[in-house]
């Protein structure tokens, strides 16, 4: 209550400000500015802190897994169909919505025009569930990646500062589930780049991205988190080679049309059992969803048998061998187990995510095409051309494939070549996969409107 005195000399003196409600003036401003800011600052820390542990986290499981292969190997044909069953239990029980990579969820986040704020698959609870089952996952051997998951989980940490302050409406919904969203690429593999182009390219596909400065101050701090904690690495290591475009053209044409075709092939396999299935395959999915991921993680095990262990998890161990070494070559059926490893872990419904994978298969294939072709190019520059157009044939996403790609290995000296191959594979991809596989895939999470009720007329 504002004493006589106070009201007399603010009529009198009208920019007069008594000292206690200056202070209330400033709380409640300092209030409303840190409601407004917190989550492009607070939240990208988080983000930043969760990537690098789930990557710590994700080496430890790893190294279980490794050490399991080590001394029972013949296990895996028990525990691999019994843990992927009970993955898949828990993800539908307790965990509805982080089946899968993540990407297609908080795809389907975005492109949602409601305003209200959702929970179910972008949420704190979304998030733990999400990275118990992911090192679940990579302890069993899935052939699954960490960089889908940390996008949902990016994303749900920058959705739970929505409805907050001033974050009410569904276009600052949207911004903050895609700044988290690019902020975890950034974070999963200290890719910076890449996780700005992956928001422009992937997760706004509905949308025109607008680079404004929360969402790339979200993607900067999460990747200053990282390097500040782990260092500025690449994670399949470093190499030397280099491929001028203009004198390599043949490379370029063989190892763009590979990685389209088998990338789209692979995309299209997916989404014609998890999206578009046929009736039968369907329905013994939808009927015994359990049974059907045992089955699946025994095809896993087997493969692992058959490769020493080699496809199990995230494929880097393999996939930096080759890549370092001009005289090591991988097993020549590597990329088509790991292809087949993939794809069967993907389709088993745990959690995981597909560009650490997929880069490792077309480190597989690009030995392939090294084996056939030798004299075409040096063999790390085939085996770098090959992931980008592989990944790119996966995701119809160029422009993020050969971004990751050449900041996961250093090839900055490869731009344009890796540039050209992207874009070929994307372009082969398409004749092969019409849809981008994770658009595809985000129409199984796609909200759908509430019917209004109409009043009846008055007879």
């Amino acid at each position: 209550m504002l004493r006589t005195c106070e009201i007399e000399q603010i009529m009198l003196f009208p920019h007069f400000d008594p000292p206690h409600l200056t202070k209330r003036v400033i709380v409640q401003k300092t209030a409303r500015y840190w409601r407004r800011t917190c989550a492009w600052i607070l939240a990208p820390i988080l983000i930043g802190l969760a990537g690098v542990g789930m990557a710590e986290a994700s080496d430890y499981a790893f190294e279980l897994n490794t050490w399991i292969v080590t001394h029972v190997p013949w296990a895996s044909i028990i525990y691999m169909p019994v843990g992927f069953a009970l993955i898949v239990y828990i993800a539908r029980r307790f965990f509805p919505g982080t089946q899968g990579s993540g990407i297609p969820q908080t795809i389907a986040v975005i492109d949602d025009p409601d305003h209200k704020k959702k929970s179910d698959l972008l949420s704190l609870k979304i998030l733990f569930g999400k990275i118990a089952m992911l090192l679940g996952g990579l302890t069993l051997g899935a052939s699954i990646g960490r960089e889908g998951p940390t996008v949902q989980v990016g994303a749900s940490i920058m959705h739970a500062f929505y409805g907050y302050g001033t974050l009410k409406t569904a276009e600052q919904r949207r911004m903050l589930a895609l700044s988290g969203g690019a902020a975890g690429i950034a974070a999963a593999f200290n890719t910076p780049m890449a996780g700005i182009m992956f928001a422009m390219e992937e997760l706004t596909k509905k949308y025109i991205f607008n680079a404004h400065s929360p969402t790339l101050l979200t993607v900067i701090l999460s990747g200053l988190i990282s390097i500040a904690l782990v260092g500025n690495y690449t994670y399949f290591g470093y190499t030397n080679e280099s491929l001028a475009l203009l004198t390599n053209i043949p490379a370029i044409l063989v190892c763009g049309i590979a990685g389209g075709v088998i990338g789209g092939l692979f995309s299209l396999i997916v989404q014609k059992i998890s999206v578009t299935p046929p009736q039968r395959i369907k329905k013994v999915i939808q009927e015994h969803p359990l049974a059907f991921a045992a089955a699946c993680g025994l095809i896993v095990a087997i493969l692992g048998l058959l490769t020493d262990g080699t496809v199990y998890g995230t494929g880097y161990q393999p996939t930096r061998l080759t890549l370092e070494s001009d005289t090591t070559f991988l097993v020549w059926y590597y990329g088509a187990a790991k292809f087949i490893a993939t794809l069967v872990s993907t389709l088993s419904g745990i959690p995981g995510g597909l560009f650490a994978p997929t880069l490792s298969v077309g480190a597989g294939i690009g030995d392939n095409v090294y084996a056939l072709f030798p004299g075409l190019a040096p063999h790390g520059a085939i085996i770098i051309l090959v992931m980008a157009a592989y990944l790119s044939g996966v995701t119809r996403s160029p422009l993020t494939s050969f971004i990751i790609t050449m900041e996961m290995t250093g090839s900055h000296q490869m731009l344009l070549s890796l540039m050209a191959v992207s874009l070929l594979a994307s372009l082969v991809s398409k004749y092969v996969s019409p849809e981008p596989l994770y658009h595809a895939l985000a129409k199984k999470f796609e909200y759908v409107p509430e019917a209004k009720e109409v009043p009846a007329k008055a007879s």
